[in-house]
């Protein structure tokens, strides 16, 4: 009875989150990225979920280096913004969906894939970021998320790291899971992270425009092929964060396919290389920019038919 209705794909810069949390945002630097959102808190206004799916990768703040799960599902009552070195970020306690949850982990171990089973942790800004692009700021008096939300980590920071088809299989595993929930629940997956960046090294402040583009237009129309694209080439083409981008595909794989329907004027450019389907998914935001920090930012919304 419950069903995935759409997928949210965004980057987490932590700069983002500190650029909204010392009110910095109509400043002229970050004033174009923050506009890039704006479709998207009124779509999300429009569409509201009651729960959603959200996968991320943890910074070193749930998990150290002494060990890092594969995949690791939230399942509790709530978790509460991380201190990741410089004090939690202003934002409200996440609320979880404790039954959900544990539905979704039945049912994908039973699918053999094996999740860690999270009963405490705190999120860090690769969960609260996309939540504050999508949202905004909570007012005050009203301090809080507008849904609950199951957190979903993924190792992308120690190798071996999970293949792209292993994540867009995932993705599907996790979709027979919310189907087969029975309550009738909206639900959203949001897929964060990337997109090019490297931290670190002789090529620190890599930014790879083509190749981002590139995957926005094959996670939109090929997520099949951009599936089987190994590991090594997001990190030469994209950076050694670049990695981050195979938790799109796990979003990706819980969605259907191409719509072959004309796009919104909001977003003329990802007409191309469209091809038709009898369960279409609908594109209804795309956007690009550079940069935000020393990152590049990706940002789509798909709906299910």
């Amino acid at each position: 009875m419950a069903k995935i209705t759409a997928s949210v794909y965004t980057s987490h810069v932590p700069a983002i989150g500190a650029a909204l949390d010392l009110g910095k945002s109509n400043e002229p630097y970050w004033q174009p990225v923050f506009k890039g959102y704006d479709f998207a808190k009124q779509w999300i206004k429009d569409n509201p979920p009651d729960v959603i799916f959200l996968v991320y990768n943890d910074h070193a703040t749930a998990f150290s280096l002494d060990m890092i799960p594969t995949f690791a599902i939230g399942t509790a009552a709530e978790f509460q913004p991380a201190d990741e070195g410089w004090g939690p970020r202003p934002v409200p306690t996440v609320i979880g969906h404790p039954e959900l949850a544990a539905h979704i982990a039945q049912s994908v171990i039973q699918d053999d894939f094996d999740l860690t089973i999270v009963n405490k942790m705190d999120v860090d800004h690769g969960l609260t970021v996309p939540l504050s692009l999508m949202f905004g700021q909570p007012p005050a008096d009203d301090f809080r998320w507008p849904c609950p939300v199951i957190p979903f980590a993924v190792n992308v920071v120690q190798y071996p790291v999970p293949s792209g088809k292993r994540c867009f299989n995932l993705g599907k595993a996790i979709r027979k899971a919310v189907e087969s929930f029975d309550q009738p629940l909206n639900v959203q997956i949001w897929g964060t992270g990337g997109m090019s960046h490297q931290l670190q090294g002789p090529r620190a402040g890599l930014i790879n425009k083509e190749f981002d583009n590139a995957f926005l237009d094959r996670l939109i129309n090929d997520p099949e092929g951009q599936a089987s694209v190994p590991h090594i080439d997001y990190v030469r083409e994209a950076g050694s964060e670049g990695i981050e981008l195979v938790m799109w595909l796990i979003a990706r794989g819980a969605m259907d396919d191409i719509d072959p329907a004309p796009l919104g004027a909001a977003t003329p450019d990802a007409t191309k290389n469209r091809v038709a389907s009898a369960h279409p998914v609908c594109v209804k935001q795309r956007f690009y920019h550079i940069p935000a920090s020393n990152t590049a930012v990706g940002h789509l919304i798909l709906e299910n038919s």
